[in-house]
């Protein structure tokens, strides 16, 4: 059997993976265009890894502008079977301290601008989302986040603000009130089309700041935000560098086949092009 190839999301503060070897930079096409950068592909450990900065090189895409189908697509078409992805957050509790490291179970999504599935112009597919991200990838991730010595937060939901601005404070309060327990700008897209990918996806979101609830500790300033990324990076290196040891086996969850029953056009209508496009996704069960 093929070994486990794990992808890996750099988000605000990392842009490259320490410790990879045998590394080559690839270019992947899609049928959704061209994602953030090339693909970074390498070997972490003994583990085949393919690493992607979500903002590209030199952090040159909003949040909105990310091509966050090419970029799910690609690590399809590389073979990844499970991604790490790693987020910048506030904070909207005063027990997740700037500098915690938090993996959410659950999502709200507030953006309006971004296509948000593979699917559409002649195929229908629904996929569940009652837990967007994968339990299994997750349980590990809080495992190693504890080994490498990390404040973690094992459950926590994070909500998906479109920006590139920062809260209102009316806001930041109203999604307190929501339950909501970090926010940041990326992650939910990211895990609807993983699921759609039958690929496995966590987040390691790093809580920089008390977003602006919290007038006590003043607003959200970026150099801040830049500030406690640069001291969490070694660490989500080292976060990483452990769960991808532990990947070395098959998958059991349920993220694996979660296409199975959602496609639900008629096969003899669902158009040629379509068919070939999405044939890394959709290809077995046609």
């Amino acid at each position: 059997m093929s070994a486990t190839v794990v992808g890996v999301i750099g988000g605000s503060g990392l842009y490259h993976m320490a410790g990879l070897t045998d590394i080559r930079e690839v270019e992947v096409k899609t049928p959704f265009g061209r994602p953030s950068d090339k693909f970074i592909k390498g070997n972490l450990g003994g583990t085949p890894m393919v690493f992607l900065p979500r903002h590209g090189k030199g952090h040159r895409w909003l949040p909105t502008e990310v091509n966050f189908r090419a970029n799910i697509f690609g690590m399809k078409k590389l073979g990844v079977e499970r991604i790490i992805a790693v987020s910048a957050v506030g904070s909207l509790r005063e027990e997740i301290a700037p500098g915690d490291l938090v993996v959410p179970d659950q999502a709200i999504d507030r953006t309006t601008q971004r296509p948000s599935t593979f699917f559409g112009r002649g195929i229908v597919a629904h996929v569940s989302l009652a837990d967007p991200f994968c339990k299994d990838l997750c349980a590990r991730l809080c495992d190693a986040a504890t080994q490498t010595g990390a404040k973690v937060h094992s459950k926590g939901t994070y909500l998906c603000m479109e920006g590139p601005q920062f809260s209102t404070r009316a806001e930041s309060r109203l999604y307190r009130r929501w339950g909501a327990d970090v926010i940041g700008m990326t992650n939910l897209q990211e895990a609807k089309l993983a699921r759609e990918a039958e690929i496995c996806f966590g987040t390691m979101a790093l809580a920089t700041d008390y977003d602006c609830w919290n007038q006590a500790a003043g607003d959200v300033e970026i150099e801040d935000v830049l500030k406690v990324l640069a001291q969490n990076v070694e660490l989500a290196q080292k976060i990483i560098g452990r769960v991808a040891k532990s990947l070395k086996e098959g998958r059991s969850c349920a993220c694996a086949s979660s296409l199975k029953n959602a496609i639900i056009t008629e096969r003899s209508r669902i158009p040629k092009k379509i068919r070939a496009d999405l044939k890394p996704l959709i290809g077995k069960y046609l």
